[in-house]
């Protein structure tokens, strides 16, 4: 009987023994398509953070194009990884992703940019955390509607110039929620004007507002959205372009990129009234927990999470940042 004993002790001890040894040598791999960029180099931190908290490595690598995702899936099986996760460079990639995940015995979650099928339509079976460009759009409409009741103007007397760049479906989603929540909070839809930009910066912006602007000369006060803070810039700057007083002007981005913030430190105030922060913590932390969960303890994520963002203004982006995880 002691010999028994002493067998299922031994036995117990051994599988603890192996559970922990599993849990340390769980490696989860990371891909993303530009990985020079601040919020995928702030996605890789998040996720180095949540390794050291559970103590799983996170294997992190660079794949600006089809065939480099594919060489890097191949190179994760090679490292014994057991999952990953990955922004793909192009959605449509989708089926060959999961093929050469499945080919490598990996679990795969996708972040920011959801695959899709040959159909065009998502890939419902992976995991995936992205962001809600509608609520982002929705946000940044509210914050605005809320602003012009603040400063007391009769929104019959406002122009709104939405900065588009429409062969961009996020684009689309983005200024389309703005405008929904904007319209709800009963501004005229015939107020608001199409500037199509050209691409997607500052200046692409800044000429497609100026000939909006030019257009409603009899105009006097003016709000402005669009795809990223470059597009609220670039209105900000086609309305100080033509004499359009700062006061008169409240534009808000989305991002919170350096050029926003840059804006916020100016030693005077703008018409680029805030910006809506986008935060790479949750996609990177918590993908990353996720995946380890899944992993470590056989508990699949949920198909589908959608994030959305805070609103930043002058006077409180500093917080909203730190609040954010982003130094």
């Amino acid at each position: 009987m002691r010999v028994f004993k002493a067998a299922i002790l031994a036995g117990a001890l051994a599988a603890m023994a192996a559970g922990s040894a599993f849990a340390e040598e769980v490696k989860i791999g990371f891909i993303v398509k530009q990985p020079e960029e601040p919020w995928f180099q702030d996605e890789w931190k998040f996720a180095d953070q949540a390794g050291k908290e559970k103590g799983f490595t996170v294997v992190k690598i660079g794949a600006e194009d089809g065939e480099k995702v594919q060489s890097a899936i191949d190179n994760l099986g090679a490292q014994g990884v057991q999952g990953f996760i990955v922004c793909t460079p192009d959605v449509k990639l989708g089926p060959g992703i999961v093929a050469k995940a499945a080919a490598n015995q990996l679990k795969l979650m996708t972040v920011d940019d959801r695959l899709v099928g040959a159909d065009g339509k998502p890939l419902e079976d992976v995991p995936h955390m992205g962001i809600s460009a509608t609520k982002i759009g929705e946000t940044v409409g509210q914050a605005i509607a809320d602003e012009i009741k603040k400063r007391g103007w009769d929104m019959k007397n406002v122009g709104a110039i939405r900065v588009s760049y429409d062969q961009l479906p996020t684009a689309v989603d983005r200024v389309d929620g703005a405008i929904a929540a904007l319209t709800a909070a009963g501004f005229p839809a015939a107020n608001i004007y199409d500037a199509p930009q050209a691409k997607t910066d500052t200046e692409a912006a800044l000429n497609a507002a100026t000939t909006v602007l030019n257009k409603h000369s009899d105009v006097k006060y003016w709000v402005a959205f669009g795809l990223n803070d470059e597009a609220a810039l670039g209105a900000v700057r086609a309305s100080e372009s033509v004499g359009i007083p700062a006061d008169n002007v409240i534009a808000i981005g989305i991002g919170g990129a350096e050029s926003a913030i840059n804006e916020f430190k100016k030693p005077s105030a703008t018409g680029f009234f805030g910006s809506v922060i986008i935060s790479p913590k949750r996609h990177g932390y918590e993908t990353a927990l996720n995946m380890y969960d899944w992993i470590a303890n056989d508990k699949a994520p949920e198909k589908l999470i959608l994030t959305s963002g805070s609103l930043a203004l002058r006077g409180d982006y500093e917080k909203v940042r730190k609040d954010l995880g982003i130094q």
